[in-house]
């Protein structure tokens, strides 16, 4: 294919990538119109805006934070600031109020970047944690700010309503963040094509050539992570709006962690990835806890399978799958891949129904022995039910291993 139409191909597919992603976030509240659907849908715009910004650092910049969560955490307290000033007769329009966020954050960022990026890799790392347990420690003991450990509150239908628009029905909230999010996605995806963004990729490889041709590393990381905190601070001025509350919770290390697990989970090497990771980042959270008392046993799982087996994330996982497709090997193994997948669940569901009845277990004298797992009564106290477990177990590791072997076999000959 000539250059002139490869690069016209790439240009339809990119226009095309960023029409479905518009459309999406458009359509998404029409079909998820419940109250705890939309609400969870404003939760994914914000957490796409706040993992895109965070991969900033560990994707393109190869900087390992864990004090991320201080920009978001104290954008989202200027921006209630700046909410319960507008309730005083601020002049300012409601749906700017994330701005001011933002800005806020770059604030803190010019002063505290300079510090943090003058080393990379464990140093780096380091520093960001100390910082973040330093602000999260200030906000307990300078309660005048932060509203000490009840943290702040205020009332996102204030001031005027333009169009006729007060943000107080959850579904003018989402399209407000769905607005946000699809603006800052645009605007970091162009960083990432800009000169700098490619110069911060040049210093995540190799600073010591950067430094070679004239440019100072910790100058670009500097600036990078000024505007990381940017859209960090975004991100926290729409959970203010969101929750109408505001607590030290969201400056602790623990929010940073699931930044860093569920970017990594979705992929900090492509672009899309950390977007993949927000939205499963928040039905995690979200949804998880109240299906099973061992969400957090199984977010710990997920994540060591995908360092060991998907380094690159799981949406490197479907873009590989998707070229092999294109290549035309899925038409001839697909029958023995479905057979692999079909195993593979056979041999799951057992090890979930067994760590589901330990826990029961733990609790059967408030809960009881029985529970019901994918709609089937299941007794912990009763040898069957565990034999029963581990035998469709055995039967599915066996066919896994048959299924595998099959397409290996296939594969190479």
């Amino acid at each position: 294919m000539p250059v002139t139409e490869l690069g016209a191909s790439r240009h339809r597919q990119t226009r095309l990538l960023w029409g479905g992603y518009a459309l999406a976030l458009m359509l998404a509240p029409l079909l998820w119109d419940s109250s705890l659907g939309q609400s969870l849908l404003s939760q994914i715009g914000i957490a796409i805006i706040v993992c895109l910004s965070y991969n900033l650092l560990l994707g393109q910049g190869g900087l390992v934070s864990f004090g991320h969560a201080v920009y978001s955490g104290m954008g989202a307290y200027l921006a209630m600031h700046t909410l319960n000033r507008v309730s005083g007769g601020w002049p300012l329009p409601v749906s700017l109020i994330p701005l001011a966020g933002g800005l806020g954050s770059v604030l803190l960022a010019l002063l505290l970047g300079w510090v943090s990026t003058r080393r990379a890799g464990t140093a780096f790392a380091m520093i960001t944690f100390g910082v973040g347990e330093l602000i999260w420690a200030s906000a307990l003991v300078l309660p005048g700010f932060f509203g000490g450990e009840g943290g702040l509150s205020g009332n996102r239908v204030v001031g005027g309503a333009p169009l006729e628009l007060t943000f107080g029905p959850q579904i003018q909230l989402y399209y407000l963040i769905a607005a946000y999010t699809l603006v800052c996605t645009a605007l970091m995806y162009a960083l990432t094509q800009t000169p700098l963004g490619r110069l911060l990729n040049a210093v995540r490889d190799n600073p010591e050539r950067v430094a070679f041709i004239g440019y100072n590393p910790q100058w670009v990381r500097y600036l990078v992570f000024v505007m990381s905190a940017f859209f960090a601070g975004i991100a926290g001025g729409l959970s203010a709006l969101h929750y109408e509350m505001v607590s030290a919770d969201v400056l602790s290390a623990h929010r940073s962690g699931l930044l860093l697990l569920f970017t990594f989970v979705g992929g900090s090497t492509l672009f899309v990835g950390p977007i993949l990771g927000a939205v499963l980042m928040v039905l995690a959270l979200g949804v998880l806890p109240g299906l099973t008392p061992a969400w957090l046993l199984y977010l710990g799982v997920l994540f060591v399978v995908v360092v060991m087996l998907a380094p690159g994330g799981l949406a490197a996982l479907v873009l590989r799958a998707w070229q092999s497709a294109g290549q035309g090997g899925w038409r001839v193994l697909w029958p023995w891949r479905l057979a692999l997948f079909v195993s593979f669940l056979i041999a799951i569901t057992p090890v979930l129904a067994g760590v589901e009845m330990l826990y029961r277990l733990q609790q059967v004298d408030m809960l009881g022995p029985h529970l019901l797992f994918l709609g089937l009564p299941l007794d912990v106290l009763s040898p069957l039910s565990w034999l029963a477990a581990a035998a469709v177990g055995s039967l599915g590791g066996g066919l896994c291993w048959l299924s595998n072997t099959v397409l290996a076999h296939k594969g190479v000959s």
